[in-house]
């Protein structure tokens, strides 16, 4: 049997048309008439030479207290490079080096790779997005991260090839 919602439109073709949802959310969400806002920032960060776990969560907290106005939103992480990501883990207490260990376990430095330019078993590096993605969304509340007690918002980069990386923070609230 289908879901029958209480108001809202009716099934066409036995499909809930999106269009009203998204008209009656927005009329919901914005019902006092104020608009959200997006804005975003990029920061830059310098891996060196080695695998690293970079803990952006102080970056993260300083953009937020810049644009979130001690509001409500959602803050996206975003490295836009092929051999990076982004992980919420425990830092300091070995976990940050326990990742890069379990990494260089799954996916070994050497010849297997098929991508096969820059050091020597580069091609794993393209294929750590998929296990650790370029992006995270987490929740803000007060103008703050919403974060564990033991989280941290971390780079990921197993690439010794390309020690600079950016990294797009963008607050929606």
């Amino acid at each position: 049997m289908p879901l029958k919602l209480a108001t809202g439109p009716e099934l066409v073709n036995g499909v809930l048309p999106l269009g009203p949802l998204l008209r009656e959310f927005y009329a919901v969400a914005y019902q006092d008439g104020a608009m959200s806002t997006f804005r975003t920032h990029t920061i830059n960060v310098t891996t060196g030479s080695t695998e690293t776990v970079a803990d952006l969560t102080a970056d993260c907290e300083a953009y937020l207290r810049e644009v979130a106005g001690g509001g409500d939103g959602l803050l996206n992480i975003f490295v836009p490079h092929a051999t990076a990501g982004i992980a919420i883990l425990e830092t300091g207490a070995g976990s940050d080096t326990d990742l890069l260990l379990a990494l260089r376990d799954l996916l070994p430095a050497d010849d297997r790779w098929r991508h096969r330019h820059g050091s020597p078993g580069h091609g794993r590096d393209h294929v750590l997005p998929a296990l650790v993605p370029p992006h995270a969304t987490l929740p803000v509340i007060g103008g703050g991260l919403a974060l564990g007690t033991w989280q941290s918002v971390c780079l990921v980069d197993t690439n010794v090839d390309n020690p600079d990386r950016q990294v797009r923070l963008s607050f929606l609230g």
